[in-house]
């Protein structure tokens, strides 16, 4: 009677701390992909390629897309996803490489403000500049030389830009600025101008630092 044939395969053998290790391996693997994956959460926002000045007309080719990390806080600035095609236009000062704040840009189509030149009848504050926030008071014209109490024709106009005067009115202490206002206080100031109202602003914002 013949004996079975004996198997010439090695048995497996199985070792559990073998597994063991094995899931620990994974679960640090996985771990790490998840740490990297959740620090990497970055949002990519526009950024001035150079200095904006109020009143000025922004593509997409003005600005720098910079990847950083903002959080709940993307919402604040203008991201690639928000620049309407037509693009979008400077409401104040942007320096270069600044986030753009989606507070200091607003649609070019139907834009609710406009620039307009006013005179001043007082000397202007040092602090004023271009993007400085103004409010533009106006003491109404009586008679000769005589004016009423001041009020406040348009609260916190963004200043565009500073006008030098030459001549009498320069030595005469009398400078023009353009202002963007609300296109709904256009008349009121137009209307003050051509009444030869004292016009004077006033600074609502003072530069860091000073």
């Amino acid at each position: 009677m013949s004996k079975p044939a004996k198997s010439t395969g090695q048995r497996f053998w199985f070792d559990p701390r073998f597994a063991i290790g094995l899931v620990l391996v994974v679960a640090a693997v996985v771990g790490v992909y998840w740490i990297v994956a959740g620090s990497d959460q970055t949002t990519a926002v526009f950024a001035a390629r150079s200095t904006l000045a109020v009143g000025d007309h922004v593509e997409a080719s003005d600005l720098v897309a910079t990847r950083v990390r903002l959080g709940s806080a993307d919402a604040l600035y203008v991201t690639p996803d928000r620049l309407p095609q037509e693009g979008l236009l400077v409401t104040r000062t942007i320096a270069a490489g600044e986030l753009v704040p989606a507070s200091a840009v607003g649609r070019t189509s139907g834009a609710e403000s406009t620039s307009i030149v006013v005179e001043l009848t007082s000397s202007l504050a040092a602090s004023i500049g271009p993007g400085s926030v103004v409010d533009v008071w106006s003491s109404r014209s009586t008679g000769q030389a005589a004016y009423g109490p001041p009020t406040v024709l348009v609260g916190r106009a963004a200043v565009v830009r500073l006008i030098e005067l030459s001549g009498l009115a320069a030595t005469s202490g009398i400078r023009s600025l353009e202002v963007l206002v609300p296109k709904d206080t256009v008349a009121a100031v137009l209307e003050s101008i051509a009444n030869r109202d004292a016009i004077a602003v006033v600074p609502v914002n003072a530069p860091l630092g000073e």
